[in-house]
């Protein structure tokens, strides 16, 4: 399998701002190739980046504007293969299991007690996927970028995170670890960042995506998190950045079929 993926951005910063990207494709080994190229312009001049790596190959670029800048992001990526499992961690299977800011699981748990009595293991994530994907609506705009599980699941309605979040925090709350990636999605229309979920069962991460917008066979790790708190593709320590263009795509050889029922790992 061979994907190629983009991002192009363009912003505005105060003078004295950090900033983090999170738009690179991770590197958790496996693949059998990665041609890509990062360019930052401050001002049309090359930023000085700084790349760090966090757990699960996530990569940061982070850079300064000293001063009030335009910033001009460029980022290519040809990925052939597919990615090594995510090994077991010992602390994740903790980590993962706790209540987080979006991922309210001790407040929500007991509609996961009430609407899956009965199920375990890998039909209980089987089971709070399909439920997500009946109950919520997808809409565009609907959320607000402070909303939780909760929220969305009072208002049932919302976007790819606010699935990504409930169906993590029923998951917790059923004391089964489940973590948020984003991804680069190709087939999801209309095409942007994309928010889907990792749930530890049976020794490994199985993907799982409740809004079914793109096939999850071909989605590209960028960065993984406990929610997204942990998965902005762009943010900034101290100072200040408006965004004026986004522009993301993500296209593979094949297009795989979507089967809900696979069980399929991040690759």
């Amino acid at each position: 399998m061979q994907r190629a993926v983009s991002a192009d951005l363009g912003a505005t910063t105060i003078a004295g701002t950090e900033v983090v990207l999170s738009i690179a494709v991770a590197e958790p080994g496996g693949y059998e190739a990665i041609d890509e190229k990062l360019a930052v312009l401050v001002d049309g001049e090359p930023a000085d980046l700084r790349e760090r790596q966090d757990r699960d190959g996530t990569r940061l670029h982070l850079f300064a504007t000293p001063r009030a800048s335009s910033v001009d992001v460029q980022y290519r990526a040809t990925i052939t293969g597919n990615a090594a499992a995510a090994p077991r961690d010992d602390v994740d299977l903790v980590r993962y299991v706790r209540p987080s800011r979006y991922c309210e699981s001790d407040r929500i748990l007991p509609t996961a007690y009430a609407e899956f009595p009965e199920l375990r293991g890998a039909d209980l994530v089987q089971g709070v996927r399909d439920w997500v994907a009946l109950e919520l609506s997808y809409v565009s705009g609907s959320s607000r970028f402070t909303d939780g599980a909760v929220d969305t699941l009072l208002a049932r309605r919302g976007v790819c995170r606010d699935y990504a979040h409930l169906v993590i925090a029923l998951l917790r709350a059923r004391d089964i670890p489940a973590r948020l990636a984003s991804v680069y999605a190709p087939g999801l229309s209309p095409m942007d960042f994309h928010a889907v979920v990792e749930a530890w069962v049976e020794g490994s991460w199985l993907l799982l995506d409740a809004t079914g917008l793109a096939p999850r066979a071909s989605m590209l790790r960028i960065v993984t998190g406990t929610d997204a708190t942990d998965t902005a593709f762009l943010s900034t320590v101290g100072g200040q950045l408006q965004l004026a263009r986004l522009s993301i795509t993500a296209t593979v050889d094949a297009l795989p079929l979507e089967r809900v029922a696979d069980r399929l790992m991040l690759g």
